[in-house]
């Protein structure tokens, strides 16, 4: 993707030269609106991210995926339902099955891509309230042991900003219960509950931790001056530099 200009001095932490041959997959869909934030956000943890389209049928040699926010085919049908079928996903499924177990994170429409793929569990309906929200979100890490939350402390609080209409995680308490119990809640909403999840979910995890699934942005908090005002407004950069330190074997 085409280096874009830095703002001023707002660079949110020096690059690591020893990250600089990681390779982060960004998915581009008909109708993705993040795929260039997710992309900045890979450049500035100190890692190269690769265009990837959603007709495509390689990964090639990507170290990791993000699936970026936006509205997947104008989430016609049901927000993820169709981009679960493009010929890229397919791939992504088996990379993230397989015993490499390739790092995916899904942001907004793509943790809604997650559940539809069956990659996590539950689905994502409409809010509660039946209108789109924008804020900057409070979130607690409640798991910091997975491949995209490693540079968290565990209970750490950040804040990052949530924009979504179709943000109400939900699944049966049997699944809950499930997720609870293996420590695979990795977020959940502090202070407000902005779309009715259940048990204040805001992301989860596969059962390998390699696979993790959020509403809210973290793309949107990685230089300092431009993202949330409460706190240093680069809280969501731990989510890349965390899978980059997974990738050439977490020595920070």
């Amino acid at each position: 993707m085409t280096e874009l200009p830095l703002i001023g001095e707002a660079i949110a932490v020096a690059a690591n030269p020893r990250l600089a041959g990681a390779k982060i997959g960004v998915v581009t869909f008909p109708g993705t609106l993040d795929d260039r934030d997710a992309a900045r956000a890979v450049r500035l943890a100190g890692a190269t991210p690769v265009e990837l389209w959603h007709a495509g049928t390689t990964l090639g040699d990507v170290d990791a995926v993000v699936i970026p926010g936006g509205f997947s085919y104008g989430d016609y049908l049901r927000a993820g339902a169709i981009a679960r079928f493009a010929p890229l996903m397919s791939k992504i499924i088996d990379a993230a099955n397989s015993d490499a177990k390739l790092p995916v994170l899904g942001i907004c429409n793509g943790f809604q891509i997650l559940t539809e793929s069956h990659l996590l569990p539950g689905s994502m309906i409409k809010n509660d309230h039946l209108k789109f929200m924008c804020r900057d979100q409070v979130l607690r890490v409640e798991n910091n042991t997975t491949d995209w939350t490693g540079d968290y402390a565990a209970g750490q609080e950040i804040t990052v900003p949530l924009k979504n209409q179709d943000g109400q995680y939900i699944a049966d308490e049997k699944t809950l219960d499930a997720l609870e119990a293996e420590g695979r809640v990795v977020f959940r909403y502090v202070g407000f509950n902005p779309n009715g999840s259940r048990r204040d979910i805001a992301g989860i995890s596969n059962a390998a931790g390699n696979v993790v699934g959020l509403m809210p942005h973290p793309e949107h908090a990685v230089e300092a001056g431009f993202g949330p005002e409460i706190g240093a407004g680069t809280e969501g950069l731990g989510f890349f530099t965390s899978v980059l330190n997974k990738i050439v074997g977490g020595n920070k």
